[in-house]
């Protein structure tokens, strides 16, 4: 997979960067990091990205990832340091910002108001909005559904070979998330389409193709939720955007603008983390020896977090320097990004000793795929739930349920999860039959 160590005067050699990662202009490698190269979109790096991990945590806490031009983060504690530092945030400097051109307009502006692109106090004050829809009553209203929707899409299982993701992983975020906002089923679909298309953009393959498709699904997507709020707005319900629009008569409300990005980052990654998480954990618990044991009530939690932990849904995020910032011994300065590897993170050895083993039973300790901080995934609770919720069901209803052809992880980085996952169900003891 090409890793390469370098000298600190040595340039980066043998490199086979892509076009479609995004180039930092005008950075230059730290002179004191070990310098890497892998191109993220290589075969044998798609399917297994971890070796290469395991190489960089053995470098050291930080290293610079040439195709990226950016540092990287790799170890538990240089990750966790970089996602809280204070001194860095997720907010694009002014210097930094991309020249938005006509196509990706109504993209970004929807970006610039997006929870994941802010910092306090703007982001401070839009996140405990809409933390407030995030409550234990919320959650412990979408229980219900999420078993049922579970039921639903079993019931429905064809007879033999299946694409899982097609079948379940896919529709179940969609469905739920879209219940969540008080939407209706049939909209799940398209909300599932605009979401693609705009997460594509944070992708390595991202292209021409890519953009033009992520401009037209972000207008798509705020003409549509333009037109929700207004309605909620005459007619509220029992769901997330009438409890938000609720506090408008408070004074503590959001715009309009503020409201509906937030709908959209939430859509969107509510989705996409929760598809590959659910898809991730099906591949693992498929053969599982313990299967039974690790599914059962008083374990569900610990199973969810290690198969999070084992094979997060995203791999990497970014943090850009605000100030002059000392990171494990290593000085950046204002302008400079570094990235997070979350992924190598949660296989860190010193925190999950061998950490490469997928072990449900180990002891709980705080992993990073939701990412930490201020900027921690506002929808995990939610995530969480699904996962909790939609793995027993599937495998109670599912008991012979087995892969059947060797899974293949989708060209998505940064994001990590299955083109296809072909299972059978097949009667859990073929003696008896």
């Amino acid at each position: 997979m090409g890793l390469i160590h370098l000298s600190k005067s040595q340039h980066c050699i043998g490199c086979d960067c892509d076009d479609s990662i995004p180039a930092m202009a005008g950075l230059r490698p730290h002179p004191d990091l070990p310098m890497v190269s892998q191109d993220p979109r290589d075969p044998a790096f798609i399917q297994n990205p971890y070796p290469f991990y395991r190489k960089l945590r053995a470098l050291g806490p930080l290293v610079w990832w040439t195709e990226y031009d950016r540092a990287m983060a790799t170890t538990q504690a240089a990750v966790s340091t970089v996602l809280r530092h204070p001194g860095m945030g997720r907010e694009v400097p002014p210097d930094r910002r991309p020249q938005v051109t006509p196509p990706l307009e109504p993209f970004y502006a929807v970006e610039r108001h997006s929870l994941l692109e802010l910092e306090p106090p703007q982001h401070t004050r839009i996140r405990r909005i809409a933390m407030q829809g995030f409550g234990r009553a919320s959650l412990a209203r979408m229980a219900p559904e999420v078993s049922r929707i579970s039921d639903a899409l079993i019931d429905a299982f064809p007879s033999g070979p299946f694409d899982v993701l097609e079948a379940y992983a896919r529709p179940l975020p969609a469905l739920v998330v879209t219940r969540f906002f008080g939407l209706a089923d049939d909209m799940a679909a398209q909300l599932q389409a605009w979401s693609n298309d705009m997460v594509a953009m944070y992708q390595a393959r991202r292209n021409p193709e890519i953009e033009h498709a992520a401009g037209v699904a972000a207008a798509e997507f705020r003409d549509f939720l333009a037109e929700v709020i207004s309605e909620r707005r005459k007619k509220p319900g029992d769901d997330f955007l009438s409890e938000i629009l609720s506090l408008e008569s408070k004074g503590v409300g959001l715009s309009s603008d503020e409201l509906i990005s937030t709908v959209i980052l939430l859509l969107n990654a509510g989705h996409e983390a929760t598809v590959h998480s659910l898809g991730n954990a099906v591949a693992r618990l498929a053969d599982h020896p313990d299967r039974g044991l690790v599914l059962e009530p008083g374990q569900i939690e610990g199973t969810v977090e290690e198969c999070l932990r084992f094979d997060p849904p995203l791999h990497m995020f970014s943090r850009y320097v605000y100030k002059p910032v000392d990171i494990e011994g290593v000085t950046f300065h204002a302008g400079d990004e570094i990235g997070c590897l979350l992924a190598s993170a949660s296989r860190d050895d010193a925190v999950w000793p061998d950490g490469d083993r997928f072990d449900p039973l180990r002891a709980r300790r705080q992993h990073l795929a939701f990412g930490s901080g201020i900027h921690v995934c506002i929808g995990a609770s939610l995530a969480r739930l699904e996962m909790q919720i939609a793995l027993p069901i599937l495998f109670a209803r599912c008991p012979g349920l087995k892969v059947t052809e060797p899974p293949q992880f989708a060209d998505a980085y940064h994001f990590h999860g299955y083109e296809r996952l072909v299972v059978e169900v097949r009667p859990a003891n073929p003696s008896s039959t």
